[in-house]
């Protein structure tokens, strides 16, 4: 009884650390790349760096603007709108 007790409570640790650590920052399938960059290219952004999901939105590092400026964008999980985009001063 107490083995099945304590293998219990290891494998729900285990699920939680590997949900916890998969889930924060991590990179887009192939779908998801390619729905991410037809969003961009449509918001007008050239080339990018990083993309990843994290917190709920994809977060996108030093997209090129039309205007030549280097941002970091935000877009949306459900339909890749841009939700924020920051001008990247690094």
């Amino acid at each position: 009884m107490i083995r099945s007790i304590t293998a219990s409570a290891i494998f729900a640790s285990m699920a939680l650390f590997a949900g916890a650590a998969f889930a924060d920052g991590r990179p887009p399938t192939a779908e998801e790349t390619t729905a991410v960059t037809a969003a961009l290219t449509k918001a007008g952004f050239s080339k990018w760096g990083k993309v990843e999901f994290e917190d709920g939105k994809w977060e996108v590092d030093d997209a090129i603007g039309a205007d030549g400026k280097k941002y970091d964008v935000d877009l949306s999980a459900t339909d890749m709108s841009v939700i924020k985009q920051k001008i990247d001063n690094d």
